[in-house]
């Protein structure tokens, strides 16, 4: 059985949930602004359920036969995600986060398809968790925010 498309997807989600939890780290930390107390602990509530991710992420690559990437650079190369400042005003930095939690969950879709490939259940079952959790934090920083602003992302995204 090749596990080398499921590897590939397994690094991606593990880089870009590694971003992503990086950025709404940064985010919370530097928000300010008259909705801080409720961004700040959207954003806290985000991180930490990234952060959790990344040991599980961890270990369904060990047991594919990879390894975890060993170095921020390996990471950041790996990412579909950019490593980008984040800064800006509070809406600003939602925004950003947004845009990682999009990008990560098109990366968990991806590992879903290519656990089914591959009949890894456990692996698809842990994408399909993820994508809805994903989704409500979606829902909650698009309501946040409010308008979506165009001129960071082009576009307004729609995923459903």
């Amino acid at each position: 059985m090749e596990l080398t498309e499921l590897v590939k997807a397994l690094e991606d989600t593990f880089s870009a949930n590694f971003v992503t939890y990086y950025r709404a780290h940064v985010a919370h930390v530097n928000t300010k602004g008259r909705n801080f107390y409720q961004d700040h602990k959207l954003l806290k509530k985000i991180y930490e359920y990234l952060q959790e991710q990344i040991d599980p992420l961890a270990e369904k690559l060990r047991t594919c036969g990879a390894l975890m990437p060993n170095t921020l650079t390996v990471v950041c190369e790996t990412s579909p995600i950019a490593d980008e400042a984040t800064e800006g005003a509070s809406t600003m930095l939602l925004q950003l986060v947004l845009d990682s939690v999009l990008s990560l969950m098109d990366c968990y879709h991806k590992l879903r398809r290519e656990a089914d490939a591959v009949e890894y259940t456990d692996i698809s079952n842990m994408a399909d968790e993820a994508i809805g959790r994903l989704a409500k934090y979606k829902w909650q920083l698009e309501a946040t925010i409010g308008e979506p602003l165009t001129a960071v992302t082009g576009s307004p995204f729609n995923i459903f």
